[in-house]
Parts: C-alpha cells; sequence; structure tokens
C-alpha cells in the first residue's frame, strides 16, 4: 500500500510515529514535534519550536513503514532566527549532535519562508526507502536562537514488510555422491 504524504496531512500522521519524534536542544520540552502539522495548519504562528543554548536543532523522525522522501518545507520568522541551514541524514536512529559532526546525506541553504510555500528537493535516489530521519538546523541568519513554526515534508508511505527468521543450511563444498549425473550414453573422448 502506498500513501503520498501531502506536505504532512493527515495520512502522514499514520506513516509517523509523533509520540517517538525526538528533538534536542529545544527550549520547551515536546514542541519540536508540533512542528509537524497538517499543511492547511502550517499557518498557526501559536505553535513553534524554539532552541535553547544556541541556534542548533536536532530532529530525529521515526516512520512507521518505508519513505520515498521528495521535499522538505521549513516556515520560519522574517528576522535572524530563520533556519539559514538543512542537513539531512537517513537511517540513523537515536542521533545526537556528535553523529550530526559527519557528512550529511543532502545539505540546503535555506532562503526565509514566512508562509511555507518553499518546496527543497531531495535526491530521490538517495531518499527513496527512509524508516527514519534526521533534520539538522545547524545555523540560522544571526540570531542566537532559532525559531520554526513548521515543518513539512513531501513523498510517499509504504506499509513496512517484516521479515522472518529463514533457517537455511548450505552445503560449504558439494558432496559428488548427491548429485549423481546418469549418461544414456556412454561417451569417448578422443586426444589427438
Amino acid at each position: 500500500m502506498i500513501s503520498t504524504i501531502l506536505l504532512t496531512t493527515t495520512k502522514f500522521s499514520t506513516a509517523q510515529s509523533l509520540v517517538s519524534l525526538l528533538c534536542l536542544n529545544e527550549r520547551r520540552e515536546g514542541s519540536g514535534a508540533s512542528v509537524f502539522r497538517a499543511w492547511e495548519e502550517r499557518g498557526d504562528r501559536s505553535q513553534f519550536v524554539e532552541s535553547d543554548e544556541d541556534e542548533e536543532l536536532l530532529f530525529n523522525v521515526p516512520f512507521t513503514g518505508n519513505v520515498k522522501l521528495k521535499a522538505v518545507v521549513v516556515m520560519g520568522d522574517d528576522d535572524g532566527t530563520h533556519p539559514a541551514e538543512m542537513r539531512l541524514f537517513k537511517n540513523t536512529p537515536h542521533m545526537s549532535f556528535d553523529d550530526a559532526a559527519r557528512e550529511p546525506d543532502q545539505m540546503f541553504s535555506l532562503n526565509r519562508d514566512i508562509t511555507g510555500v518553499l518546496e527543497y528537493p531531495t535526491k530521490i535516489a538517495r531518499f527513496s526507502n527512509v524508516y527514519h530521519l534526521s533534520i539538522h538546523i545547524s545555523k540560522n541568519f544571526g540570531a542566537e536562537t532559532t525559531k520554526i513554526f513548521y515543518i513539512g515534508l513531501k513523498g510517499e508511505w509504504t506499509e513496512a514488510r517484516r521479515h522472518e527468521v529463514t533457517i537455511c543450511n548450505y552445503e560449504a563444498a558439494a558432496n559428488p555422491a548427491d548429485h549423481k549425473l546418469e549418461q544414456l550414453m556412454p561417451q569417448t573422448h578422443f586426444i589427438s
């Protein structure tokens, strides 16, 4: 079953586990999950996440299935608190700021977007089988803290298939006695 994620619609809520979503360096606990909401509610400025110690934020977003991520939308204020750089990492659960120091799967320089209409397209081949997404906001436009009102994800969700353990026996070396070949006619090979 494939569901299209239309920038964080209600179908996306089934694809994303908001209970398990973790935001590091958020000033108010639990506010990081509030920015992942329905596209129609992106204009609600009463719900936002703000960084605590510095301008960095790190979102760990687990999915309940596999996602082909096509684009990301980030909405902030028209001031220095708007994020200026976003780094995406796929399939790295429980990511920390130390882990975010490595090379990202994709990085974006962001423009100020106060209406939530700028989409940042991902490299679809790289983000075609995502079960966990980490979004690292590494810098903003000069303020001490970063403030985000909305994050939207666009893509396709498929239900995860659980593979059971399979017990197999493999031969380390073939036993010729197990593979007898009966010839219909005896063959003679002459070497000249």
